[in-house]
């Protein structure tokens, strides 16, 4: 099979199948380079077709703090109090520049997750 574009659901469905089947291909070999470039095809297909939004700025804090075993309380040196903190994770209260920059050094949650806008129960000023 030549090395073509990937146009359609059928392209793609036999890409797959041909990265499958090249799968354990050792390095170094033109079946491991076939798979490096089927490999990257179906990456920008998929990046076209099937893009992955970031997920919503609370959702993903939420996120960080479930999988690192944060509390709350773990929270505060980024966010401010306790009450802060619950006012936030509520969406009562919006998160500020100066709280994304430290959620981001602080906890490593990507800046560009946390400045997207999100709903908040936050009534205009």
């Amino acid at each position: 099979m030549e090395i073509c574009p990937i146009r359609t659901k059928a392209d793609y469905q036999a890409a797959l199948k041909e990265i499958e089947m090249l799968f354990d291909a050792p390095p170094n070999t033109p079946a491991y380079d076939r798979l490096d470039i089927l490999s990257t095809l179906v990456e920008a297909y998929e990046e076209r077709h099937f893009p992955i939004e970031a997920p919503d700025p609370i959702e993903a804090i939420l996120y960080y703090m479930d999988t690192r075993g944060l509390s709350r309380r773990d929270l505060e040196p980024c966010l401010g109090s306790r009450a802060r903190v619950s006012e936030i994770l509520s969406r009562k209260r919006s998160l500020t520049l100066e709280m994304i920059r430290k959620l981001n050094q602080n906890l490593g949650i990507p800046a560009e997750v946390l400045i997207q806008s999100y709903s908040s129960m936050q009534t205009p000023a």
